[in-house]
């Protein structure tokens, strides 16, 4: 067990790395400066390769890196080059926004893909059961920067039961939160529900063909409590599965939500300082990103070992 924890450590270590030399490779590329965003559009050659000298922007790729990485390794991500806010505090202050919406969307979806889940399993190959997975392929057709302006107009602006933009944190009020939070939560949950409702639905299916549900019923048991009971608990490891590892995959992908609803979350953090080529700042929270994804990912895969024993006996 310790081996292979080493061994996907280090893995993960190693896609961090990757991740954080794509990024600033790809910034290399855009063109301008955080000096010339600072100093604007009439500022002089002069000035900007002084500035640039005074943030450290004249050394070479490589030697920014290697000092930002060792600072990293740390727990310094730096500062911002723009406004010289610590990029861990601005983290901190925009995760709660993103973690909000990312465990509100996956809610949401459960709410709905489990039990279309179970409808589908009992009645599979039904009219009932093709019209539910018709839904679930539109919903995972439909991409969140399509969702969005569709909810926006139809509710926000058409209904007006949400507000356009804007946001309530939950530690001031609860109800005016899910009011800010829920239009941009269902705009990410549609790709969710598709995705949970086939999994579960396929396991489901499985599950009850097995023998020791056939034994269940013929004891005259309902259906229902032996669904509940004895048939979704043992399908839903892999939606439990799914479920952590989309929550990694929320936590940098809300960046169309919060842009378009105008929250002020890492995706909003991260596209504002990609505008104003803060370097500095978009590295330190794609790192947070990866971190966090790849940290996930690394638990749930972890967590086999301890939900089905079937895993430990093939790693040994």
């Amino acid at each position: 067990m310790a081996v292979q924890l080493l061994v996907r450590l280090s893995r993960a270590v190693a896609v961090v790395l990757i991740v954080t030399v794509a990024v600033v490779s790809l910034l290399s590329l855009v063109p301008g400066s955080a000096a010339q965003v600072i100093l604007g559009e009439s500022a002089t050659p002069g000035a900007v390769a002084a500035l640039n000298a005074e943030l450290g922007l004249d050394q070479p790729l490589w030697q920014r890196y290697v000092s930002w990485l060792g600072h990293a390794v740390q727990g310094d991500l730096g500062t911002s080059l723009i406004n010289g806010q610590s990029i861990t505090a601005a983290i901190l202050e925009r995760l709660p926004v993103t973690l909000n919406l990312a465990v509100l969307a996956l809610a949401i979806a459960l709410l709905i893909a489990i039990p279309l889940a179970v409808v589908s399993a009992l009645t599979a190959g039904s009219r009932l059961d093709r019209g539910i997975n018709a839904l679930s392929s539109m919903l995972l057709s439909i991409p969140t920067f399509v969702a969005a302006p569709v909810l926006i107009y139809l509710l926000a602006m058409q209904l007006g039961a949400f507000p356009v933009a804007g946001w309530v944190p939950i530690t001031e009020d609860l109800a005016g939160n899910l009011r800010s939070a829920l239009l941009p939560a269902l705009a990410i949950a549609f790709t969710e529900i598709a995705s949970f409702h086939r999994i579960l639905r396929t396991d489901l299916i499985t599950t009850l063909g097995e023998d020791f549900v056939a034994a269940a019923r013929s004891k005259g048991l309902p259906l229902w409590y032996v669904v509940l009971r004895h048939a979704l608990r043992p399908s839903s490891f892999s939606l439990i599965t799914l479920v952590g590892v989309n929550l990694g995959r929320l936590i940098g992908g809300t960046v169309i939500v919060e842009t378009l609803f105008s929250l002020p979350g890492l995706g909003q953090l991260i596209t504002s300082s990609i505008n104003a080529r803060d370097v500095v700042m978009v590295q330190g929270i794609v790192v947070f990103m990866a971190v966090a994804y790849v940290g996930i990912n690394m638990l749930v895969d972890l967590s086999y070992s301890f939900l089905d024993p079937r895993v430990r006996v093939a790693h040994r």
